[in-house]
């Protein structure tokens, strides 16, 4: 059922760094391996309504209304705009002093969840990655087309787990100085700002 193209594929889309992982990443950086893997469970939490969406037929609906992706879309545009200013603002995001304010897990798994569902490219992309690997005689492809999903949340939250685990080891040894958390926090800030843009410009 579970075909090796598969998994090296969804590997491969996994592996392409994204929202997803520039968040993980940063909240590994900032707060530690644990809140990362809270951001790394609210982004692979973030894909379970577009596979929904996939599996009840949405995504062909959402593919065919350009307003329902517009909405969608600059919804997920604006989020991204938001979260890239309070990037820059947050002179603390970065420091390791650990009597700062951290966020909560419960606030961690909802912003990356936002970032997820945020994006109508990801119900599109199910909707065109997965059935390519369904049997067409198989007695009950909807299982297997959930079975698919479920190996593919597996891996992104094993290998978002991975990134910011690396993160935490970097944050640990790097980010000492001053200088050094300035120009991640505005790294950062600029990478969501600019996802924020390229997701503006694409089309259906």
């Amino acid at each position: 059922m579970i075909s090796p193209e598969f998994l090296l594929t969804s590997l491969v889309v996994v592996l392409v760094p994204g929202t997803g992982v520039v968040y993980t990443v940063s909240t590994g950086l900032a707060q530690g391996r644990r809140a990362a893997l809270f951001a790394a469970l609210g982004c692979t939490l973030g894909i379970v309504p577009h596979l929904a969406a996939t599996v009840l037929g949405l995504a062909a609906l959402m593919h065919a209304s350009a307003l329902a992706f517009q909405a969608l879309k600059y919804a997920g545009v604006l989020y991204l705009l938001y979260i890239a200013w309070a990037t820059w603002r947050d002179s603390s995001a970065f420091a390791v002093d650990g009597s700062l304010a951290r966020t909560p897990p419960s606030g961690l798994v909802l912003k990356a969840f936002l970032l997820n569902i945020l994006n109508p490219k990801l119900t599109i992309f199910f909707l065109a990655f997965l059935p390519q690997f369904v049997d067409a005689q198989a007695a009950r492809p909807m299982l297997q087309l959930l079975a698919l999903a479920g190996v593919f949340m597996v891996m992104t939250f094993a290998v978002f787990a991975v990134y910011g685990a690396l993160a935490h080891a970097f944050r640990a040894r790097v980010i000492g100085s001053a200088r050094v958390q300035a120009w991640l926090r505005r790294g950062f800030a600029a990478t969501f700002a600019g996802l924020g843009l390229r997701l503006a410009t694409t089309e259906r």
